[in-house]
């Protein structure tokens, strides 16, 4: 996944991330704007994990967004 997409389309991804983190409010999801060390930090401070747990599930957050893309039609 690429990030500065998903920065730049924060609005449509904000959704995703709040299905995953349900306990991340929308204060939250405004202050990390897309900005994936913010995610991490963010997850990091609201579910009492480690800077490696964060990103472990992020990465799987990434994976997971990979998976359901639409194939290419070239």
């Amino acid at each position: 996944m690429n990030w500065n997409i998903v920065e730049g389309n924060w609005k449509q991804f904000k959704g995703e991330v709040k299905a995953q983190w349900g306990k991340l409010t929308d204060d939250h999801l405004d202050v990390i704007a897309g900005k994936r060390t913010e995610l991490a930090g963010t997850i990091q401070e609201a579910y009492g994990i480690t800077q490696d747990e964060a990103e472990a599930q992020i990465k799987h957050f990434e994976l997971r967004g990979q998976d359901n893309r639409p194939a290419d039609s070239a």
